[in-house]
């Protein structure tokens, strides 16, 4: 985590060798093209997708385990596979890419504002005004918070290398596969299904972070963002995504979610919170500093379970 905060991963690499995860999107691409044909019925494309996800992950799997033990053999392997695993979380480059929305709403106006929040959700965003495009930013902010921090670190605790990337193989097939479109709906229907289930610790947890952060802070409120947490999180139309999001609207004084547009669909959905629909650049900074003091609360518990792991046995 302290590797991923300080260097991120640098566009040069991403330019010179790509991602983790742009790699797994290759491999998802080449069993989605032979696996999911049109012609087939919805019970064989659905079978289809069980098979293209249980080769992913066995790849995935041995992969990330052969370069773990790989790597403990060597001298200082353990650092070299902590550089790795850091590839697999999203602290910084998540707050670099909200708070770029909140700079192109304060100096550049809301079509450069739209294009830097179209990079991180995947609604139409071009009909949004500035304060959908504030909105916008501010839930992807609570989710990814979920999905690309604490739901890698969480996996990563549990299982080391193999985990993170596991988690992270079924997040980006749930991304890429997990539509419900005439494509996707039957072929993507198991990766969906199981990043419901991984994501559900991670976002319950998350939304708990972001909790005692508010309380940690002048400007927001802890009671607030519990009770939109009890009131709202389970009316999202996401299992998951619905926990950070209410937290982050309840400690803002915030109203979130609601209805959406996604492919030229117009997606309706619970609100999250019950504050000013209104958001402005302001409330995405804000928002930025709640997540920085989650993060650190985060990152404080792992250290401290790490610290009684290697004590513990002494």
């Amino acid at each position: 985590m302290l590797i991923e905060l300080a260097l991120g991963y640098p566009q040069a690499l991403v330019k010179a060798i790509g991602h983790p995860v742009t790699w797994i999107g290759v491999l998802i691409g080449a069993l989605d093209r032979p696996l999911n044909r049109d012609t087939d019925t919805p019970a064989r494309r659905r079978a289809a997708g069980v098979v293209a996800l249980v080769i992913l992950l066995a790849i995935v799997g041995l992969i990330a385990l052969v370069v773990e033990r790989g790597l403990f053999r060597l001298p200082f392997g353990i650092a070299v596979a902590a550089l790795v695993a850091s590839t697999l979380i999203a602290q910084r480059s998540l707050h670099q890419h909200v708070a770029e929305v909140a700079l192109a709403l304060e100096k550049d106006g809301i079509a450069v504002a739209r294009r830097a929040v179209a990079r991180i959700v995947g609604r139409d965003t071009a009909a949004l005004d500035a304060a959908g495009v504030a909105r916008a930013a501010i839930e992807s902010l609570a989710e990814n918070f979920s999905d690309g921090v604490v739901a890698p670190v969480v996996w990563m605790a549990i299982g080391g290398l193999p985990g993170a990337a596991l988690y992270k193989a079924i997040n980006t097939a749930d991304s890429m596969i997990g539509h419900r479109t005439p494509r996707y709906q039957a072929f993507g229907r198991a990766a969906a299904r199981l990043d419901d289930i991984v994501n559900l610790p991670a976002s319950r947890l998350s939304a708990l972070f972001i909790v005692a952060a508010a309380g940690l802070r002048a400007e927001t409120s802890l009671q607030q963002a519990w009770r939109a947490i009890r009131r709202d999180a389970s009316r999202h139309r996401s299992p998951n995504a619905g926990y950070p999001e209410a937290a982050m609207a309840g400690a803002l004084g915030l109203s979130l979610a609601g209805s959406r547009v996604y492919g030229g669909v117009r997606v309706e959905d619970a609100m999250m919170g019950d504050g000013r629909r209104e958001a402005n650049a302001d409330d995405i900074r804000r928002a930025l500093a709640l997540y920085r003091c989650a993060d650190a609360i985060l990152l404080a518990l792992v250290a401290t379970l790490a610290g009684l792991y290697f004590i513990a046995p002494m």
